[in-house]
């Protein structure tokens, strides 16, 4: 309905102090012009208890308010008793309401016959019948919202003599004949049966990651190679010729301009994710996913809609920290969050795939899968932590509508897509390109001040990687080794660059400074698209790109990870061996989110908890990394790996402690929620 009303002309925000989409659109009719707030779902505006969802509570307390003009109360005419409820509580009030009483034609398939006037004239408010989907009833529900005035209306003293007025009402205006068996019912034998539900939810997470993953990556390259045109080799070479200095160059081109670069390269996976998600949700089946999954996750103290961004992690963090935004609760949406970045993203697979080659050439599959499970472990640890010593939080009381199939309309779903996505870009977009400002600047300025030394040994940010390089000892990384600490930065800003970085540093290989040509790149860029969806076949059975190909030639393999072979040689001689190599990429899979996850962790929770998720990960990753390398030499240095492994524990435990004690200092309610405010 609101989709019908507004159209395009919508705005999306954050209510204040919570991170629940507000939407509004505006339209003018019989020259009054309206604007709409799109309220979250409620059936009822008594005040909850503690575990009542946040946009129940938003709802209630923006109706109460002094700023609305008129009420539209949509009710679903094939379950009218239900609506009725909260209708007659906003009848008590002075806010004029107008009923939409909505999805009439399905209604009627069911055999459903509603007395509209009578219903109009029991409620004492305008009643008007529509199918919002095929804009029937748009265009009187506006001239009644132009007429609408406040009638009288008897108050309710208690819940037993309103439903007993609404039991009188459903019976003088509605009428059942031969009402069949709804389709809905007919498809939850089978998508809610105790054999299929599970194996009929596995396989649709399974279509949607393949299809935000594999399709929304055919498109990363296009939107990398046209936004590097666009705002990086562009704006470089016209103030070159312009006779800009080099450092003005390296803010504007590599870092404001490579920053929304790194954003553009998200956009097509977000975006297919947010297509799926809107047409599941459209479906109706998406409150079916929470139930199936409910009691698998409630053992950790989460709802079943939990497990969605959890999936969605494994091909990037980004979009499945967004994705927590269907969760109910600031609870569950901060537990979920911290698990998130734990989930091994697809960037995270092409550092996995370099190391597979170089060091596990015969069983670098199995390294991988234990790199995944790994991931799974530690969220769990970490959600289990976090709820017990920092969201003093019952599992919430677990009530769930489960809505009637739907068909999804084109325009509806592109709509909350496009509001979606847009919220992305403009939320995590900010914080993003300021983060990468000071990473590329680092990495472009030199030791003796010089700017243009990006991913060589005289960039400041290779400076840093030498100097605490010893840092990294104790889990197998040794001084000469500092290319492999520059690539742990390099990671922070992206991990798709760690492979590109330790390539860059090991193998000293000159960068091709070809000749720009704007037409070029876009042709270059619209050429990967047609390439890339063509590969889609072979997706189908690897959706997690598990398959690394032939590892046993060190030559094909170097090819396949578009590295020098030189520089898997030097992997080979400056690593310690497998167990050093392993420790590596279990700090890679374990420490802190790139730069475009803290983003998002702080748009959408605020500072404490992006702080947090980012401390918490790398004390945990230098912690096992460590602990992995001197338990795996324990038969050559048995005093050194319990003194380290008593030292790491040791250190897990008293940062923790610490982020404790901050988190209760700034939380200023039970479940320490710092949140702000996002226009």
């Amino acid at each position: 309905v609101f989709n019908a009303l507004t159209g395009a002309r919508q705005r999306v925000g954050n209510w204040p102090g919570v991170t629940v989409e507000r939407k509004s659109g505006q339209f003018v009719h019989q020259n009054n012009s309206f604007e709409v707030i799109d309220l979250p779902g409620t059936y009822s505006l008594d005040p909850g208890d503690a575990t009542e969802a946040i946009d129940e509570r938003i709802a209630r307390e923006f109706i109460s308010g002094p700023s609305v003009d008129v009420i539209v109360n949509v009710i679903d005419a094939t379950s009218l008793s239900r609506g009725i409820f909260l209708t007659t509580q906003l009848r008590e009030k002075s806010t004029p309401v107008v009923v939409a009483l909505n999805m009439l034609d399905s209604a009627e398939h069911l055999g459903i016959e509603i007395d509209v006037p009578q219903l109009a004239k029991d409620l004492a408010c305008p009643v008007v019948p529509m199918v919002a989907t095929r804009n029937r009833g748009i265009e009187q529900l506006k001239s009644s919202l132009c007429v609408a005035t406040h009638r009288s209306f008897p108050l309710l003293d208690d819940s037993v003599t309103r439903y007993a007025l609404i039991d009188d009402v459903v019976e003088r205006s509605v009428v059942e004949s031969n009402r069949s068996r709804p389709l809905t019912d007919r498809i939850d034998q089978i998508v809610l049966n105790r054999y299929f539900a599970f194996p009929f939810f596995l396989s649709v997470m399974y279509l949607m990651f393949m299809f935000t993953i594999n399709v929304g990556s055919a498109f990363i390259d296009f939107f990398d190679i046209a936004g590097n045109a666009l705002f990086v080799n562009g704006p470089r070479m016209l103030f070159q010729q312009i006779g800009f200095p080099a450092w003005l160059i390296t803010f504007i081109a590599d870092g404001i301009g490579g920053g929304i670069q790194l954003v553009g390269t998200f956009i097509p996976v977000i975006a297919c994710l947010f297509l799926f998600l809107t047409f599941l949700e459209d479906t109706g089946y998406m409150a079916r996913a929470a139930f199936v999954l409910d009691r698998l996750m409630q053992r950790l103290g989460l709802p079943g809609k939990s497990f969605v961004p959890l999936i969605v992690g494994f091909g990037c963090n980004v979009p499945a920290v967004m994705a927590t935004r269907s969760l109910d609760n600031q609870p569950d949406r901060i537990l979920t969050t911290i698990m998130a970045p734990f989930m091994s993203c697809g960037a995270r697979l092409t550092v996995y795939a370099l190391f597979a080659a170089a060091f596990f050439p015969n069983n670098g599959q199995n390294i991988v899968f234990a790199l995944y499970f790994i991931g799974i472990a530690v969220a769990v640890v970490s959600a289990m932590v976090v709820r017990r010593h920092l969201l003093h939080s019952g599992t919430s009381t677990f009530i769930l509508e489960l809505p009637a199939y739907h068909r999804p309309t084109l325009k509806g779903v592109l709509i909350h897509t496009w509001q979606r996505l847009s919220g992305f870009v403009t939320r995590a977009g900010k914080a993003i390109v300021m983060v990468v400002v000071v990473l590329n600047v680092v990495n472009s300025v030199g030791t003796d001040g010089s700017f243009g030394n990006e991913n060589t040994e005289d960039s400041v940010l290779s400076a840093i990687g030498r100097t605490i390089t010893p840092a990294f000892r104790p889990m197998g990384i040794a001084d000469d080794n500092w290319p492999a600490t520059v690539g742990i930065f390099a990671g922070i800003f992206a991990k798709e660059v760690v492979v590109g970085t330790l390539d860059a540093l090991y193998s000293q290989t000159p960068v091709d400074e070809a000749d720009f040509n704007l037409l070029n790149e876009f042709g270059a860029a619209a050429q990967t698209i047609p390439q890339n969806l063509s590969a889609l076949v072979s997706t189908v059975t690897d959706p997690l790109g598990l398959d690394l190909g032939e590892l046993g030639d060190t030559t094909a393999a170097a090819e396949n990870q578009a590295v020098e072979l030189n520089t898997i040689a030097a992997m080979r001689s400056l690593f310690d061996g497998e167990l050093g190599a392993f420790s590596y990429l279990l700090f890679v899979l374990l420490y802190m989110p790139c730069v475009a996850t803290i983003g998002v962790i702080y748009k959408e929770l605020g500072s404490f908890w992006a702080v947090f998720s980012t401390a918490w990960s790398v004390v945990v990753a230098y912690a096992a990394a460590v602990v992995c390398y001197q338990v795996g030499g324990a038969a050559e240095h048995p005093l050194q790996t319990l003194y380290w492994c008593i030292t790491m524990l040791a250190i897990a435990a008293l940062m923790f402690t610490l982020l404790i004690r901050w988190g209760i200092r700034r939380g200023k309610t039970d479940t320490l929620i710092p949140v702000m405010h996002v226009d």
